[in-house]
């Protein structure tokens, strides 16, 4: 498995698209920092720009590298070798690269103008969307053998998490906004990783006064240390979740 994972991960290095999304995300982070007079207010533009960029990236990048990798998989499997150790070391591998993606393109703007615990925060976060959208990637890639299809099924996905999750919530808020559901919303915030992780940061620059009664209520749960507990329980889910049912299907699927 080892060695898999190494060749994998050599055959990422030489390619361009990982170094463009580091050259990209350090460009985004240092401008972001460099534009505003204070990290607060680089940590939120900064936030908007993670929150897009990089669950995007993740997802296509992923998804397309599986699908280009299907003869090497297929060659994999005519060795003895079993199936659940291929599929984790190409997801490990992915995930590897990923992540040193973003900790040198991100990671090192924000330690430099943002060395506390909201920019810390921010780290962790932006690697576990990191790692959850490349979890969803295999969920995609392994549901079709069509490639277009495949891409399509993950496009979706981020633009559903990304932008459509946002306007759902909008419209329930509006719509049943003379009955108390604002403790209803915690738990409906769960279902977005992306939403999860920006209402933690909010919280922790201390801002979610500007989200009125609904961020008191928010405050309330995700700023005690049970809240960041069961946060980080459902990031953990939102990781694991969709790799095990595709790792599932893949050790089932008639290649």
């Amino acid at each position: 498995m080892n060695r898999i994972i190494k060749f994998i991960l050599l055959d990422i290095v030489k390619n361009k698209v990982v170094l463009l999304y580091t050259i990209l995300l350090a460009a985004f982070s240092w401008s972001a920092f460099g534009l505003e007079d204070n990290s607060t207010k680089g940590i939120l533009t900064l936030l908007n720009i993670i929150l897009l960029t990089v669950p995007l990236v993740a997802i296509l990048f992923a998804t397309i590298y599986i699908y280009n990798s299907a003869e090497f998989i297929e060659l994999l499997l005519g060795q003895p070798i079993k199936r659940s150790k291929i599929w984790c070391a190409l997801f490990l591998s992915l995930c590897f690269s990923l992540l040193f993606a973003f900790l040198i393109g991100a990671g090192i703007p924000i330690l430099i103008y943002a060395p506390n615990d909201v920019g810390l925060m921010m780290l962790i976060l932006g690697s576990f969307i990191t790692v959850i959208f490349v979890s969803i990637a295999f969920l995609s890639a392994i549901a079709t053998r069509d490639k277009a299809k495949g891409i399509g099924i993950s496009m979706m996905l981020w633009l559903y998490f990304a932008l459509l999750f946002d306007g759902l919530i909008l419209f329930l808020t509006f719509q049943f906004s003379e009955y108390p559901i604002e403790k209803m919303m915690i738990g409906v915030s769960m279902l977005s990783p992306i939403d999860m992780a920006r209402i933690m940061i909010l919280l922790k620059l201390d801002v979610s006064a500007m989200m009125g009664y609904t961020g008191a209520v928010f405050k309330e749960f995700f700023g005690t240390v049970l809240g960041t507990i069961v946060s980080i329980a459902i990031l953990f889910l939102w990781m694991w979740i969709p790799f095990f049912w595709s790792l599932f299907k893949f050790k089932h699927k008639d290649l």
